[in-house]
């Protein structure tokens, strides 16, 4: 009888999935009406089974589903119907599927979902607490935008009126950073499956043993994304919000449901803390080799970070957060947040492979009939996002600590053409490439627009830094002298001229870059100094075209190359300016020199 009812249920869950994709399943609602506080009640088809009702027919243990006692938010003035705290992967998605509009199961096995109007982060309305015990302690501007206290209450409140009026509520308690001395614990309270699924798989997940006795968080993200901030609010300049309390170590998310800024709260948290213990927090990626040799991976978005720090020849111990300690490194984070567009199993095999049961598509596109993926297509947005757990790939290890770093390499991706492939630092060269953390994005689509405009965001991470930038450069200093690192350069840019001239570098030769540092053969190579920039270039490099390592050399029109070259090393003197009190005089002479 239990097995008719399944098969039942399996037969009308594929209808009911069939027939979504042809009502237009991926037309999905924005942030819910402001005017009301409106319980959302979709229609239950009689095929489906409440999960209360599997657990009658099923009799298994309730444990990791459904949270039966509903007092776990009583603290926090939340009293919700039904808590669902660290659900198996398979209920969020069946969730997700069932109560979020739009979700569907991919063919990969994946779960696509749609974070609504907004599909990235939300920079401008981000706002940090200023509150006595922490004020003093923040680099105030337009990074960290000052929040009054009271305002910070009224969102919270807000943000629990909203979650109080669900029938459901995600709770997914974890642990972010794999060390043990710098673990916190992280209580996620949502209104979605899949930002809960998403979360499980961002975050350090805890053993049933850890589960048991969690405790009280460390931090807490309060998630009423669907719900908007009130613009009238002092401090408000929209109907987002995305609020950060140092002192009451919590997070509110108001009128953007897109993923991702949970984990930058998170992150945002560590590069306040973590310096305070003398801890260099980073937004870069790290892998380690067979002997124990581990390389650190700075970069903006675009520049390569994640793929680059996914190598079949060494282990990854995280793609985009980690810390660096007087004994190693450790990773923030339990899983990686992979880029789509474009993405293939030709260019970036471990990442494509890792899009399959258990993970999330962001914003994708796909086809109705099959639901294959379409990862070329940007019409919902350029950022379509893979989050999945670190075990997805291959040979990630399985505690995601390493020893001190032996090489630390900063990309940048150069639309002006003028930046070498690769090029070794010294330690002041590295400590003001890591302060300008200097990328480059293209104009656009339109034709004719051929000029690249250059992006400077400070420690390779200025939306997310706390303190002022000198005091990571410092940290970053004084680690790489103790532990004795070396320093690169590498530009995942054009070359042979600017963007819309030139071409891009191939991703073939940059990883051949990538194996010369490891393997110890750029540390040997003969150099030769590029004017301007007064970065060491090496002559000779395994399997790359050395033509192409200066320059200069690949451009046909040397004087336009020089023009280009002045024009970038200007604009990276312009932007050093605000970090020119406090700074030492060694590191402002490692400037480029325009001619």
């Amino acid at each position: 009888r239990h097995l008719r009812t399944s098969f039942r249920t399996l037969r009308a869950c594929s209808a009911s999935t069939r027939a979504m994709a042809f009502r237009g399943e991926q037309k999905f609602s924005s942030v819910t009406d402001p005017s009301i506080f409106r319980q959302l009640k979709p229609s239950k088809p009689d095929a489906f089974l409440d999960h209360e009702e599997m657990l009658k027919v099923h009799k298994h243990d309730t444990t990791m589903n459904l949270h039966l006692d509903t007092s776990l938010l009583e603290p926090e003035g939340i009293h919700p119907d039904k808590i669902y705290r660290n659900s198996s992967v398979g209920l969020l998605y069946e969730h997700a599927c069932k109560f979020e509009k739009g979700s569907i199961i991919a063919s990969n096995g994946a779960l696509v979902a749609y974070s609504g109007d907004k599909r990235g982060r939300c920079p401008l309305d981000k706002r940090v607490v200023d509150e006595p015990t922490t004020s003093k302690d923040v680099w105030w501007g337009a990074i960290n935008i000052k929040l009054p206290e009271a305002s910070f209450m009224t969102n919270r409140e807000r943000a629990i009126d909203y979650l109080n009026t669900r029938d459901r509520l995600y709770v997914i308690d974890a642990f972010g950073g794999a060390d043990p001395k710098y673990r916190l614990k992280v209580r996620v309270i949502t209104s979605r499956a899949y930002h809960a699924l998403f979360m499980h798989n961002m975050l350090i997940r805890p053993t049933e043993e850890e589960l048991a006795n969690f405790g009280d968080p460390d931090f807490t993200i309060f998630n009423a994304g669907e719900f908007p901030a009130n613009r009238y609010t002092e401090g408000m300049t929209s109907s987002t919000s995305v609020s950060l309390s140092f002192a009451r170590r919590e997070l509110v998310i108001l009128g953007t449901q897109y993923a991702g800024e949970m984990k930058k709260g998170l992150f945002t948290l560590f590069n306040y803390l973590m310096p305070k213990q003398g801890v260099l927090s980073m937004h870069a990626s790290a892998n380690e080799g067979k002997d124990g040799d581990v390389s650190i991976f700075f970069g903006l978005s675009g520049t390569g970070k994640t793929t680059l720090s996914s190598d079949p020849e060494r282990l990854l111990i995280g793609d985009d957060e980690h810390c660096w300690t007087d004994d190693g490194v450790f990773n923030i984070e339990g899983g990686c947040y992979a880029k789509a567009i474009n993405l293939s199993r030709e260019q970036e095999p471990d990442i494509y492979d890792a899009a399959k049961f258990g993970a999330v598509l962001e914003n994708v596109k796909y086809d109705l009939v099959t639901r294959d993926i379409d990862y070329k297509d940007n019409s919902l947005t350029e950022n379509t996002r893979l989050s999945y757990p670190i075990f997805h790939i291959h040979n990630a290890k399985d505690v995601s600590m390493g020893p001190l770093p032996k090489n630390v390499i900063m990309l940048t991706c150069d639309a002006f053409g003028v930046l070498p492939p690769v090029s070794k630092l010294t330690p002041e060269q590295a400590m003001y490439h890591f302060m300008s953390g200097y990328t480059a994005k293209v104009a656009g689509t339109e034709v004719g627009v051929k000029e690249p405009s250059a992006t400077f965001s400070a420690c390779f991470g200025a939306p997310f830094i706390v303190w002022h930038p000198s005091k990571y450069a410092e940290l970053l200093a004084e680690k790489v002298q103790k532990d004795g690192a070396h320093c690169w350069l590498v530009n995942t840019g054009w070359t042979g001229g600017p963007y819309g001239e030139g071409k891009r570098l191939s991703l073939k030769y940059t990883r051949s870059i990538i194996d010369g540092i490891h393997h110890g053969d750029l540390e040997k190579a003969e150099y030769e100094t590029l004017p301007i920039f007064n970065l060491a270039v090496p002559k000779s490099c395994p399997k790359v075209p050395s033509d192409i390592l200066n320059p200069r050399n690949t451009w046909d029109d040397k004087a336009a190359h020089d023009r280009q070259a002045n024009h970038l090393a200007n604009l990276f003197i312009e932007n050093f300016r605000s970090f020119e009190e406090g700074t030492t005089q060694a590191i402002l002479d490692a400037a480029p020199t325009p001619q």
